[in-house]
């Protein structure tokens, strides 16, 4: 008999439960959302220079458990163990970075002051208060970097409400948090049904500001909620993406390939800013499909916990025959394979091991082009130059970001890179680079890819109040006289 007031965490690989965790009763999340109330107030008051010493003493307690969060990556969302490293690296690297510039970003910031009326004017940041992080399974770690330090720097209290995919990298923020000297409830964790969090967290009037990431349906419901009842909460959305790659006809064919192979595969797919199309001048087409398929072989498909492994599972059963489902109707629609699973043993109807799959001879009428797969496949399409590109790149709902590779040593191939970049209509452009980002620059997606920012120092002005001050200190004079 299922306890319907227990989650379960499924293994991807072995289909097993590996974790369980209580869900909270309604009295039970009630006292949660109040401890966050009373304990923000008294954090807010704490000196931001003990709040960035806390955050660097946090650094290193959670580096010192690295290798546990690791393998929690790997058991509960099915990552090869050969890579989870790279995600605790990447979170310390990012997070370092917020907290270096928390000082510049949330200091006060003088106007000019006009001789006319000798008015000192200023803009003070301050915490907006209880924030609300929904967390994804596919990048845990490195997706908590983007809301919750700059919210606990600026003051405010964290509630984080985890995938019931990977429920304990939040639960090792918190512990890791706590022993670097935070005071106690400015960050909890609480594990919720999809439901309760919709209806009762994120439409608590408690709950100041929403940072989601997760899929465009959940994001329109955590919308919906956070819009119910009384005053308005802000709200920061990492949704969906489609993000394509051009590859120009002066490209380096064999080390672009590479690259691209790697934008595709990584995390199995599984990434809202991972290609998942794939655009080719006509004069190397053939040529760069076949180094793609080449490097594409090479991917070993198995269990993540064994170190030879560069390609795991997707997250679920569920997961792979929707993936494998979009490729059937595109073969179906005139589709051709270019690389089958077939070619990986591993990869089997019936478990969420899914082979690399590469189709030529598509369109933008097939889904597989035109919505997010996750996974591990991708469809290549002939365009005969930059303005059929732009064209296609630009035909989606979604607009995450783009990757262009060219020759960075012609002044025509960048001066083309950038008319490009100019009409992207996404929120992050590379160039002969993908699926990365750089906490100094913002995250954010344009169309159906989410509102809101995170990251940067943009990042400070979403998780604060912005209050405006103007002194008229020149009637001091009248005052001295009397």
């Amino acid at each position: 008999m299922v306890d319907i007031n227990i989650q379960t965490t499924i293994s991807p690989y072995t289909q097993e439960p590996v974790c369980t965790r209580p869900l909270l009763s309604e009295s039970e999340l009630d006292n949660v959302i109040a401890e966050s109330v009373k304990a923000q107030k008294s954090w807010k008051k704490v000196p931001l220079e003990e709040r960035v010493a806390i955050a660097r003493k946090w650094l290193t307690e959670f580096e010192e458990i690295g290798d546990v969060a690791a393998e929690d990556l790997s058991v509960q969302m099915g990552r090869p163990i050969s890579s989870t490293r790279g995600e605790i690296n990447g979170t310390i690297w990012r997070a370092r970075h917020m907290i270096d510039i928390a000082t510049d970003s949330l200091a006060p910031i003088p106007q000019p002051k006009p001789e006319v009326d000798g008015v000192e004017k200023w803009i003070y940041k301050q915490p907006i208060g209880v924030v609300l992080v929904l967390s994804p399974w596919n990048y845990p770690h490195l997706c908590l970097v983007n809301a919750v330090v700059a919210a606990i720097l600026s003051g405010d209290s964290i509630i984080i409400k985890p995938a019931p995919q990977t429920p304990s990298p939040a639960e090792r923020w918190v512990s890791t948090w706590t022993s670097a000297g935070l005071p106690a409830n400015v960050i909890q964790v609480v594990h919720l049904t999809q439901d309760r969090t919709v209806d009762q967290l994120c439409q608590d009037p408690r709950i100041d500001f929403i940072s989601f990431t997760g899929s465009v349906a959940g994001g329109r419901a955590v919308q919906q909620a956070a819009s119910q009842g009384k005053g308005f909460k802000g709200i920061c959305l990492e949704l969906g993406g489609n993000d394509p790659a051009y590859v120009r006809e002066d490209a380096d064919i064999k080390w672009t390939a590479e690259n691209v192979v790697d934008g595709v595969m990584f995390n199995s797919g599984q990434s809202c800013c991972s290609i998942e199309r794939v655009y080719v001048q006509s004069s190397i087409y053939d040529e760069f499909v076949k180094a793609f398929v080449e490097v594409a072989k090479t991917y070993k498909l198995g269990d993540p916990s064994d170190p030879k492994t560069s390609l795991g599972p997707v997250v679920s059963v569920a997961s792979a025959a929707r993936i494998r489902k979009q490729v059937s109707e595109a073969v179906s629609a005139g589709a051709q394979v270019a690389l089958d699973e077939s070619d990986f043993p591993e990869a089997k109807e019936g478990t969420a091991l899914v082979g690399p799959t590469v189709l030529t001879n598509v369109d933008h009428t097939m889904e597989i082009m035109v919505e997010e797969t996750f996974g591990p496949v991708v469809g290549i399409m002939k365009v005969e130059g930059d303005e059929e590109a732009l064209q296609l790149m630009n035909d989606s709902i979604y607009g995450l970001t783009a990757s262009v590779w060219t020759n960075p040593t012609d002044s025509q191939s960048l001066a083309a890179f950038d008319h490009l970049s100019e009409e992207l209509q996404c929120g992050t452009v590379y160039l002969n680079k993908c699926d990365s980002l750089d906490p100094s620059l913002p995250w954010h997606g344009w169309k159906n890819s989410g509102q809101g920012v995170s990251l940067s120092h943009l990042v400070y002005d979403a998780v604060t109040h912005k209050k405006s001050v103007m002194k008229r200190v020149e009637v001091k004079d009248v005052y001295e006289k009397k």
